[in-house]
């Protein structure tokens, strides 16, 4: 039975090390839309990957969560694409960091089926275990269908994302739940960025993605 996601009060804990908070990290801030990176002119950011998408819509099977006063508000969620999923396998480079942020954040994942299908790909060349280990992660991660608000969110990208990023780029946007992404691919993580969508990448550095090729 796959995890129903609630609201918590607490901030989701974030992979990068230290932060002003003594209580415990955060979710990584990401620079706001249009700051060049450092030491970088701003004629060199031009990037058609920072094409705007319009607000995103609810789909329809989304259920917010009620709160104390007859309130709802969407539960807080973290979109995990197939890379991150597959750093629930031994052998992964960042297996242990993505098991550590893991253990008290796994609750607030959620994925689709093009995520699951990434991460059954990664585990097949690992074995007989590699494969138990991904049955059981799709056994407990929630996974959302696509809607139709997911493939327009898509198409509004697809021109300057190759189709499975920008597959995952529409659910995260669509998901009102959804305030992270959960990547280790390069393109996912600087859209999600510019989209003001948090990136989680426990082992990587601060802002990885931006000195990626």
């Amino acid at each position: 039975m796959r995890h129903h996601v609630g609201v918590s009060a607490a901030p989701v804990p974030s992979p990068r090390p230290g932060g002003d908070d003594g209580d415990g990290a955060r979710l990584p801030q990401q620079r706001a839309v249009g700051t060049p990176r450092p030491g970088t002119p701003p004629d060199a950011e031009a990037d058609p990957s920072a094409a705007v998408v319009g607000d995103p819509r609810p789909a329809p099977d989304d259920a917010p969560a009620q709160v104390p006063g007859g309130e709802t508000v969407p539960a807080v969620r973290v979109y995990a694409d197939g890379s991150a999923l597959a750093q629930y396998v031994d052998g992964a480079a960042c297996h242990e960091e993505w098991l550590e942020w893991a253990t008290g954040n796994e609750a607030g994942l959620v994925t689709t089926p093009l995520g699951l299908t990434e991460l059954r790909r990664f585990a097949l060349p690992g074995g007989v275990e590699a494969r138990g280990v991904a049955h059981e992660v799709e056994q407990r991660i929630e996974v959302v269908r696509f809607s139709d608000q997911t493939l327009r969110a898509a198409t509004k990208v697809s021109g300057v994302l190759p189709p499975f990023i920008a597959l995952h780029i529409g659910a995260a946007l669509v998901h009102p739940g959804v305030k992270a992404v959960a990547t280790y691919e390069t393109q996912l993580a600087r859209v999600a960025a510019l989209h003001g969508l948090m990136v989680v990448s426990p082992g990587r550095p601060p802002f990885w993605w931006e000195h990626e090729d």
